[in-house]
């Protein structure tokens, strides 16, 4: 398994030869000797070198949602730090050529990953509100939810109907 070969784990320095692809111990993908330094041939290169092959298998399931093309990306690359592959697809009803960089977006994951970049998702969704700004977030739903109940909402259209009533009462004796 660790013989001497052309192939080594850029994580672990063990060498292989040829007829693996991947590290036995990590997982991380052999590079040939010597190209450890050198950069990836292409940006798909790159970025496959960082998935980790035990969340590349099954069929893509959606675990994420972003409001747009850069949000989705950038949930892709957060997800592609911990070596989960990722792809994006407009959401249904925005696959319309209006909304190219624009319209929501669904984050699509392989099932082996899928657990995995949820939690990295939701952990990143908690994490990224501050005390401050979930404080904020729930006096909105608060004020917004009060502002539906229905005595403010009666209250709201008494006080117009009232103020109509006077309205016209003025313009009846201005005119009569």
């Amino acid at each position: 398994m660790s013989s001497s070969g052309p192939l080594t784990c850029s994580r672990c320095a063990i060498s292989y030869p040829l007829s693996e692809r991947f590290c036995a111990h990590c997982g991380m993908p052999l590079v040939h000797q010597g190209r450890g330094s050198e950069k990836p041939i292409t940006e798909t290169h790159e970025r496959a070198r960082k998935v980790r092959p035990e969340y590349a298998r099954g069929e893509v399931v959606k675990v994420g949602f972003a409001r747009n093309q850069a949000e989705a990306e950038m949930i892709q690359g957060m997800l592609l730090e911990e070596g989960i592959p990722s792809m994006q697809k407009r959401t249904r009803g925005f696959d319309v050529p209006d909304f190219l960089a624009g319209g929501p977006r669904d984050i699509l994951v392989p099932e082996t990953g899928a657990e995995a970049a949820r939690r990295l998702l939701a952990d990143t969704e908690l994490q990224g509100e501050g005390e401050e700004l979930a404080e904020l977030r729930g006096q909105a739903q608060l004020s917004a939810a009060g502002d539906t109940s229905p005595q403010r909402l009666a209250f709201w259209v008494i006080t117009a109907l009232l103020a109509a009533f006077a309205i016209v009462w003025l313009l009846y004796q201005l005119t009569g």
